[in-house]
C-alpha cells in the first residue's frame, strides 16, 4: 500500500512553502488508495508549541487535505531510543564530544588547507576511559551516524538519477548533546515503523536523503521512492523566507483567499503543465503528476491568488454563499438575485456588504466637474424605484435625448451615478436591485 507522510515542525505557523509538500504527498497516497500520515516533528521541544500545532491541523482541514492516521514524535521517544541501542549494538553509531567551537575551528583548518570541511572521525579513537573524562568534564555528549564510504544512488521522482559520495559528508549527528533527537534520525525510524512508500520534499533535503538512506537500510528498512520539489522564491527571485511574514496560511484565509485557489496554484506551480482551477481536491489528485516538475527555483506571487480567489467564488452556487450574504444583511427574498447579479464583481466574499450598502443605502454617487449638470439631469429623469427590468434601457434613452450624450460618455457617468465605481455589473441587472434612488455624496 501507499503510505506518505506530511512532517511540519511546529515551531512556526504553516506557510505557503511548506504547502508543497503537504499537497503532493496527499495527491501521492490519494490516487494509489493509500494513507496519508500527518506527523508532526516536534523533538525540538524548546520552539514547538501547541497553538502551531493546531495552526497545522486547521489550515490543512481548510484546505481540505485529511490526514487518515496523525502521529506525534515527542510521543515516540521510547521508538528512538531503542533505534539508538540497535546502532550501538551493530556499530553505527558513536560518542562525540567536541563542543561547537572546537567543530568550527576543525572546519576553519580544513577550508584553510583546502580540504573540505567534514567532520574527522576523531571520536572513533576515544578510549572507554577518555569517555570516562570526557563526561565527566563536560556532561553530555552526541552521537554520530557512522556512515559507510561509498556512492548513496536513487532515481529521483523529480530530479532524476542522483549520486553522492558519503566520504564527501560529514557523519550525521542524530543526537545531541542534551539528549534531543535530531530530524534525520527521528524522521528515519519513523518512516521505517510506519512503513513509508513515498517521500516528496524540499530540495534543500537531498544531502539529508542521502544520509537517511543509509539509515533505513541500517535499521533494516526499505528506501521509500523520494522525490524532491524545487523551492519557492518571491515573484523577483527572491528567498521566500524573507516574505512569510504574510504568506502563512492562517494569514491568506483570514485575506479572503480561497482554499480552492490556494490548492490549483500550488499544484501546478512549477510544473510543466497550465495552472488550472479546481472545484474540488478529488479533481486536483486526478490531474496532478509529481514528474511534471521542474528542478528550477519556482518563482511564486502572492497576488495570483486574488484573480483565482474572484474566479472561485464567481463560481460558486448561491447555496453556498447564502450564509455570507445573509450575514451582509440581504433580506431572504432578494438574496439570490443579488448572488446572480453582483457574482462576477467581488474577489473576496467580504466584498458582498459593500455591495449591498450601494443597493440598500445608496448615496455613493459621484460626477466628475464636468458632468455636474449632466448628474442633475440624469437624476431628474429618474423616478422612485422600484425599477423594473427595462428601467435602464428607458433611463439611459431618455437621458441620451435630453443631453445628446451617447457611448460611453452617456453609459459611464451613470454608472458612476449609481454604484459610485467605474465597473461593476451589468446596469441593467443591477438597477432593478436598487432600494432607494440613486443620489451623489
Amino acid at each position: 500500500m501507499t503510505v506518505t507522510r506530511f512532517a511540519p515542525s511546529p515551531t512556526g505557523w504553516l506557510h505557503i512553502g511548506n504547502l508543497r509538500a503537504a499537497l503532493m504527498n496527499y495527491a501521492i497516497a490519494r490516487q494509489n488508495g493509500g494513507k496519508f500520515i500527518l506527523r508532526i516533528d516536534d523533538t525540538d521541544q524548546e520552539r514547538s508549541k501547541p497553538e502551531y500545532v493546531d495552526g497545522v491541523k486547521d489550515a490543512l482541514t481548510w484546505l481540505g487535505l485529511n490526514w487518515d492516521q496523525i502521529e506525534v514524535q515527542s510521543q515516540r521517544m521510547d521508538r528512538y531510543m531503542a533505534a539508538k541501542a540497535r546502532l550501538i549494538e551493530m556499530g553505527r553509531i558513536y560518542e562525540c564530544f567536541e563542543t561547537p567551537v572546537e567543530l568550527d575551528l576543525k572546519r576553519k583548518k580544513q577550508l584553510n588547507m583546502g580540504k573540505p570541511p567534514v567532520y574527522d572521525r576523531a571520536a572513533l579513537n576515544l578510549s572507554e576511559a577518555d569517555k570516562d573524562r570526557l563526561r565527566a568534564e563536560r556532561g553530555g555528549s552526541h552521537w554520530r551516524f557512522k556512515l559507510d564510504w561509498e556512492r548513496i544512488e536513487w532515481t529521483d521522482g523529480i530530479l532524476g538519477d542522483l549520486s553522492i559520495d558519503a566520504a564527501s559528508l560529514s557523519d550525521p549527528v542524530l543526537i545531541k548533546d542534551n539528549g534531543q533527537i535530531l530530524y534525520t534520525f527521528a524522521s528515519v525510524v519513523d518512516d521505517v515503523e510506519m512503513a513509508v512508500t513515498d517521500i516528496v520534499r524540499g530540495a534543500d533535503h537531498v544531502t539529508n536523503t542521502a544520509t537517511q538512506i543509509q539509515i533505513i537500510k541500517a535499521l533494516g528498512g526499505k528506501v521509500p521512492n523520494f522525490a524532491h520539489h524545487s523551492l519557492l522564491t518571491g515573484p523577483d527571485g527572491e528567498k521566500l523566507s524573507k516574505r512569510l511574514g504574510n504568506l502563512a496560511l492562517r494569514d491568506l484565509r483570514a485575506q479572503g483567499i480561497e482554499p480552492m485557489a490556494v490548492i490549483s496554484l500550488m499544484a501546478r506551480l512549477g510544473s510543466s503543465e497550465p495552472i488550472e482551477l479546481y472545484s474540488n481536491v478529488t479533481d486536483m489528485v486526478g490531474g496532478f503528476r509529481v514528474g511534471s516538475f521542474g528542478v528550477a527555483p519556482t518563482k511564486f506571487d502572492p497576488e495570483d491568488l486574488v484573480p483565482m480567489t474572484a474566479r472561485v467564488n464567481a463560481a460558486k452556487p448561491f447555496a453556498d454563499v447564502a450564509g455570507v450574504i445573509a450575514d451582509a444583511g440581504v433580506p431572504a427574498d432578494k438574496a439570490e438575485a443579488f448572488w446572480t447579479v453582483v457574482r462576477e464583481n467581488i474577489t473576496y466574499l467580504t466584498d458582498l456588504a459593500p455591495w449591498w450598502d450601494v443597493v440598500s443605502k445608496g448615496g455613493v454617487g459621484f460626477a466628475d466637474a464636468e458632468d455636474t449638470e449632466f448628474a442633475a439631469i440624469a437624476l431628474g429623469l429618474l423616478g422612485e424605484p422600484p425599477y423594473g427590468a427595462d428601467a435602464w434601457a428607458q433611463w439611459t434613452e431618455a437621458v441620451k435625448a435630453a443631453t445628446g450624450r451617447k457611448g460611453k460618455g452617456l453609459f459611464m457617468p451613470l454608472r458612476r451615478l449609481v454604484t459610485g465605481r467605474d465597473r461593476g455589473p451589468e446596469m441593467a441587472e443591477f438597477l432593478p436591485l436598487m432600494q432607494v434612488k440613486p443620489s451623489l455624496k
